[in-house]
């Protein structure tokens, strides 16, 4: 979930590249509700990836929340380029799995590699 078009496709096909089914969403209302959706399906996502703050739409703290309370075993991973936010630093506190720093031009292998560990361990 990110409100920039470049960052989803970004994150998106480098996700595909590695195996991964990918779908989107712009704010944490649209993420919200597509988990919920696939949830009540009885489908389930690896992990959901959240943009921290989006401008004028939910952002990923909130998303998580809310998700957790859909499926309190989601896994989520917070992205943001602040660093310094007290989600980034203290980001198990929030509900989340792990962090991923922008800006990315790309998610590198170190990246995926890391990312994918950690689906198997929080598995």
């Amino acid at each position: 979930m990110d409100d920039d078009e470049m960052v989803r496709f970004v994150a998106g096909e480098t996700l595909k590249r590695y195996g991964f089914e990918v779908e989107f969403a712009i704010d944490g209302s649209e993420a919200v509700e597509l988990y919920r959706e696939r949830h009540q399906a009885g489908l389930t996502f690896a992990a959901v990836i959240l943009d921290l703050n989006i401008p004028g739409g939910m952002g990923g703290q909130e998303a998580m929340k809310r998700l957790l309370e859909i499926d309190p075993g989601a896994k989520g991973y917070v992205s943001s380029g602040r660093t310094d936010d007290p989600v980034m630093v203290n980001f198990k506190s929030f509900g989340f799995a792990g962090t991923i720093e922008k800006p990315y031009f790309y998610l590198n292998k170190q990246l995926m590699e890391d990312f994918s560990k950690s689906l198997r361990e929080n598995g």
